[in-house]
């Protein structure tokens, strides 16, 4: 699943200042982990952290992986799977879907692309708008007929500006409003019906939304500075905390089969710094050191940045499974250098790496 996100320094600012609505009324917060294709910060991490404790090798999981550069400029942002391609202009100003049953693509004046979301069944592109006023247009794509239909602010549950969203499983979660509460809406495409799922408390808001092999979850959080995160298990209307993460200072989270893989921030100055855990069968893994907001499920597994630890370290992106355990996938050109979060495409994986030594963007099929 293909998400574009803005610097992980404008999502902490922006998630830590969500306090601003009015007394007593429900926040629509901005999902600071879909924002729009801008640049990544250009500063690393480079505080002391928790070392893993035993190296991680170059695989990707049962051998190194094949990555091959992705045709065109890397200031656009590109996700590749099952012979598709979804490109979004380096501005969000349009984009374009190729593959073995067409083309499609396009923009739409006032509005920027948001998020684009590819996986093996299905591609959502999300339109914005600019100003922040119009509900979001989810532009989506059947990839088995090339046929494709809209969720807007007129649907039966409709859309409103920004939020998060999520493709997985056949179906999309995204934000909406209902009776005055910011809720989870759950769209089964296939049928092209939704509903209303859990909707957070007075003065909390979420994002940060996840499909896993074990379910839904998002990132729910109060208006208080810092915020007070908790990451959440959707089921149906219920949402349940995520077990023996502390409270308040979770990132990321998805739920996997038998356990779970998410983040915790260890100083909130520098949230853009996180440490990585997973759960499986009832055993703990210590997954080191990452960025957060760059968590994805990809083909069975977890994957996730990993910034320079060390002046000349390479930036990192890192796949863990419980059958495989922790590996770096990819490094990046030498130099100052830092990764855009990964982008799933069902069985393909692309990332960005801006670097000293050259910018590049490559992909690599897992399946």
């Amino acid at each position: 699943m293909m998400r574009i996100r803005y610097a992980v320094a404008v999502l902490a600012l922006t998630l830590t200042g969500c306090g601003g609505s009015d007394p007593g009324s429900t926040p629509a917060p901005t999902d600071t982990a879909s924002a729009g294709p801008s640049s990544p910060s250009t500063t690393p991490a480079t505080s002391a952290s928790t070392p893993v404790s035993s190296p991680p090798t170059t695989t990707g999981g049962g051998g190194p992986l094949d990555w091959q550069p992705v045709p065109g400029p890397v200031r656009d942002t590109v996700t590749t799977g099952g012979g598709w391609t979804l490109r979004v202009r380096g501005n969000g100003a349009g984009w374009s879907l190729d593959g073995p049953n067409g083309s499609s693509g396009g923009g739409r004046a006032g509005f920027r692309v948001s998020d684009a979301l590819l996986d093996r069944d299905w591609a959502v592109v999300v339109l914005q708008d600019r100003t922040e006023q119009q509900p979001s247009i989810a532009q989506v794509t059947d990839l088995a007929t090339g046929k494709g239909f809209a969720i807007d602010g007129s649907s039966d549950v409709p859309t409103t500006n920004g939020g998060t969203w999520a493709l997985g499983a056949g179906h999309l979660l995204h934000a909406t409003v209902s009776k005055g509460a910011y809720c989870v809406a759950t769209v089964d495409l296939a049928a092209r019906t939704s509903t209303v799922g859990w909707c957070a408390a007075k003065r909390h808001g979420f994002s940060g939304a996840h499909v896993g092999p074990g379910g839904d979850s998002v990132q729910g959080f109060d208006s208080g500075h810092p915020s007070c995160r908790t990451l959440l298990a959707l089921d149906g209307a219920s949402a349940t905390p995520f077990p023996g993460v502390p409270d308040c200072h979770a990132w990321d989270g998805v739920r996997t089969d038998d356990g779970a893989v998410w983040s915790v921030v260890t100083d909130e100055h520098r949230v853009a710094e996180a440490h990585f855990h997973a759960s499986a069968g009832g055993q703990d893994a210590d997954l080191g050191p990452g960025t957060s907001g760059t968590l994805v499920w990809c083909a069975g597994a977890a994957w996730f940045v990993r910034d320079p630890q060390r002046d000349g370290d390479p930036a990192a992106l890192m796949r863990w499974s419980a059958a495989d355990g922790l590996s770096v996938a990819y490094r990046s050109p030498g130099g100052h250098a830092f990764l855009t979060a990964p982008r799933c495409g069902g069985d393909a994986i692309t990332v960005t790496a801006m670097a000293e030594a050259g910018d590049e963007q490559v992909t690599a099929a897992l399946s």
